[in-house]
């Protein structure tokens, strides 16, 4: 039976200027499917369904109807401010905040026409790559409610996924986008470092945290992407993309370059493919079967659609992972938890985190991002006699719930090393890349079928051609609107 929920966002924009539906209607189906879903699924931390029914019913009034998001449902990330909003960030250190400002992701979604339906859940200052807090239930991918949606975006992608929300915008500063991506079933882009003016990644230490998509297809996350680009009146972007100039597409009054691109899905290209990771040399990392397998069907499969295909290795980096920790810790150190009571009261990751940050020397810190710097621009040089390069997305199955290591932070950090060796090092080069779905294992007695994905890496401001792909990955593959048989 056809539900609202099935239509693309794409598709909601189109019913919603036909006057097939209007902005209360839609939000409604989805409270009503938030009611009934979210408490076993564990997507939202913040529903609040008063605020966004009274948008709903102003909007024509608060934005004009050529707003890219017009109408949309999302959800802000618990990461982001939002006036009025309870904030936790993922920690009982805020389990009572309550912004009085919005920081500027959720302005500018709002000027685009978004219609934000509460905050979705997030693990400790989104630190992990899982989304299990102690200030909140864990978010669970619906393909098994026994398994993690991964993280930090986890809630993000657990409610897109199980149809609670049609798109919805996250951050990404290790895998972030990319990991909950995979790990349900979803389609994610980390866009290069200074293309979002709202999360460029040029405030943070490292540039590493960016703002980015997540959506069931490629074209609800281009969508997404044109929006948050356009949001400001001012060029922001650090590097000229790469790609041609692109005409706008037809199928969208708004018509950005990135929804053209994942629109028409046009070009054959030169893919580089590795298993290798910066990790490897100081982290066994082992790539399970159906990681493997869903690297393999996608290479056969962008192979089969004309493009170039050349396996290669990265080169050895024995020091990354030292220097990549240190500034993880850095950023960590500026969490404000000072006193005794504070600090007990952070995660033992968090803390652990925190200690090993502060215990930094300016020189050991500066080391570090010198390092990360020239690490960045030997990436860029390897990887740029290719349009993109082909990875697995995660090297294991979506991780049960409890998995990790909750008492050793050292364990703890290697196992989330080991289950996502692939993305941390894409943020250090501040390059683009896109999760695409790779469909689900075999069932078994001993598990359902869990989504595997692939990740497409580009070249700086080469988010047009990963869309491009994505758009033909799609095309070939006929699974992008399926959600979960159970949601």
């Amino acid at each position: 039976m056809f539900e609202l929920h099935h239509l693309t966002a794409l598709e909601q924009w189109q019913w919603l200027h036909s006057g097939q539906i209007s902005p209360r209607e839609l939000v409604e189906h989805y409270l009503a499917r938030i009611d009934r879903l979210n408490p076993e699924l564990g997507a939202l931390t913040v529903i609040d369904a008063d605020r966004a029914l009274a948008r709903a019913d102003a909007l024509t009034e608060l934005v004009a109807p050529t707003a890219p998001l017009w109408g949309i449902p999302i959800a802000d990330k618990e990461l982001v401010r939002r006036a009025g909003q309870r904030t936790t960030f993922g920690s009982r250190l805020f389990a009572d905040h309550v912004p009085t400002e919005s920081d500027e992701l959720v302005r500018h979604l709002d000027a685009a026409g978004a219609i934000s339906l509460g905050a979705s859940a997030a693990p400790e200052f989104g630190l992990p790559s899982y989304t299990e807090s102690r200030v909140s239930a864990p978010a669970r991918t619906p393909y098994d409610l026994s398994r993690g949606a991964g993280g930090s975006s986890g809630g993000a992608a657990a409610a897109v996924a199980a149809g609670l929300l049609p798109i919805a915008p996250g951050s990404d500063g290790g895998g972030s986008i990319r990991i909950p991506a995979a790990a349900c079933g979803l389609v994610g882009l980390k866009p290069s470092r200074g293309r979002v003016p709202a999360g460029s990644g040029l405030e943070a230490l490292a540039g590493l945290v960016v703002a980015g998509p997540l959506a069931r297809t490629v074209a609800d996350a281009a969508l997404m992407l044109d929006a948050l680009v356009s949001a400001a009146p001012w060029p922001f972007a650090t590097r000229a993309p790469v790609d041609p100039p692109l005409a706008s597409g037809a199928p969208h009054p708004h018509s950005g370059p990135f929804l053209g691109a994942a629109v028409r899905g046009e070009g054959r290209f030169q893919l580089g493919v590795t298993t290798s990771s910066p990790w490897q040399s100081t982290v066994d990392i082992a790539l399970a079967p159906a990681a493997r397998a869903a690297l393999d069907e996608a290479v056969g499969g962008f192979a089969a659609l004309g493009h170039g295909i050349e396996e290669f290795s990265l080169d050895d980096e024995p020091d990354y992972a030292r220097h990549f920790r240190a500034v993880w810790m850095a950023g960590a150190s500026q969490i404000p938890a000072r006193t005794a009571l504070e600090l007990a009261s952070l995660e033992p990751l968090t803390a652990w985190l925190v200690e090993r940050g502060r215990a930094l020397s300016a020189s050991d810190l500066a080391e570090a991002l010198t390092w990360l710097s020239g690490f960045e621009r030997r990436v860029i040089r390897q990887l740029s006699r290719y349009d993109a390069v082909v990875t697995p997305a995660l090297a294991m199955t979506p991780r049960p719930l409890g998995w990790y290591d909750p008492d050793d932070p050292e364990r703890n950090f290697t196992q989330q090393v080991q289950y996502t060796p692939y993305t941390s090092f894409v943020n250090v080069a501040g390059l683009p890349a896109l999760t695409l779905p790779g469909g689900l294992t075999p069932p078994s007695s001993a598990e359902p079928g869990l989504p595997m994905g692939v990740q497409l890496i580009g070249r700086p401001g080469g988010e047009a051609t990963l869309l491009a792909l994505g758009a033909q990955w799609e095309r070939s593959r006929a699974t992008a609107r399926v959600h979960p048989p159970q949601w």
